[in-house]
């Protein structure tokens, strides 16, 4: 679905353009063109005006569908993108109920309020980020989802392998991070009955080029793919890679579990033996250092209280 600004926006990223030119194509008056270029940067898109001429001050990398449609053709993926939505879990979530098909995938350019694992906001940049959601429907019930959220990010990692970034590492149970960093992060979110169906809706998030401002906004380390790659890919080539790996990692999943990605998630394992503290409920859980990740994707923590199996919380490095 387009929206006002980002028709604009998609003609001032093709080149520099008339305030007149502009008003003739998009069908507005003088003052609705100023008040999209203000609606743009809030957005943090920097226009330079000279006379009547605009331009913008960055390239803005926005997708190719053309060419998303035809890397995707053969996958039996559904891809719809937006312009703008709150949230692409949010919205997918809601036409999953409303029944939407299996392999329906949603995307936008702008995501408004996405969010991250435990209510954290997921914050996206315009042309800077990929965020996306995926509906998969199981046969089975969510008790046999346990690791969906592990096998995903071995797909993932090994999109941005191919993408150029060659150290990939995992966070239990879902940051991709490089050198220490946060470069992305899966969201899944399940709906159905306890011995199936169930819906699953995964998200996913990657940070493509991120700004100082953006960075401020996530306020904890971050790092991007223009800081890991010789060159920076582009969006339509990151969500083009991520769905031809996930896609395939979703099939396998589905008919075998999280067996197939276990070795794989433990080679890029960022804190195994670490000692961690995992936080649960707003308390500190446990503390302890790092044995792996269990056949269910548990995470393994080695304490004076032994060997212990978690499914949920949060891990922090113990520093000291």
């Amino acid at each position: 679905m387009g929206t006002a600004r980002f028709s604009l926006l998609r003609i001032l990223a093709d080149g520099v353009a008339s305030r007149e030119g502009i008003s003739r194509t998009l069908g507005l008056s003088p003052a609705e063109i100023d008040s999209l270029l203000r609606d743009l940067a809030s957005l943090g898109v920097r226009i330079v005006r000279a006379g009547d001429e605009l331009r913008l001050a960055e390239r803005v990398d926005l997708y190719d569908s053309r060419l998303l449609s035809e890397r995707l053709g053969s996958s039996g993926l559904r891809l719809e993108l937006r312009d703008e939505c709150a949230s692409t879990n949010t919205e997918l979530a809601e036409r999953a109920k409303a029944g939407a098909a299996h392999g329906t995938v949603l995307g936008c350019e702008h995501q408004a309020a996405g969010r991250g694992r435990r209510g954290n906001d997921w914050v996206s940049a315009v042309g800077g980020s990929v965020a996306f959601s995926v509906l998969w429907r199981f046969s089975r019930g969510a008790g046999a989802l346990a690791g969906l959220g592990l096998a995903v990010a071995v797909g993932a990692a090994e999109a941005l392998e191919k993408l150029g970034v060659s150290r990939v590492t995992l966070k239990w149970p879902n940051d991709l991070l490089y050198d220490g960093s946060k470069l992305g992060g899966i969201l899944i979110e399940t709906t159905g009955e306890a011995a199936g169906p169930v819906a699953a809706i995964v998200g996913v998030g990657v940070n493509v080029l991120l700004d100082a401002a953006a960075r401020e906004r996530v306020g904890r380390p971050v790092t991007d793919l223009a800081s890991c790659c010789p060159a920076t890919p582009s969006r339509t080539a990151v969500l083009a890679g991520l769905l031809e790996s996930i896609a395939p990692a979703l099939q396998l999943f589905s008919r075998d579990g999280l067996a197939p990605f276990r070795q794989a998630w433990l080679r890029r394992h960022a804190w195994q033996g670490r000692r961690v503290v995992l936080v649960g409920a707003g308390r500190r859980v446990a503390e302890g250092e790092v044995v792996g990740i269990a056949e269910d994707g548990a995470l393994e923590l080695a304490s004076e209280r032994g060997v212990e199996r978690f499914h949920s919380g949060e891990l922090s490095l113990r520093l000291g």
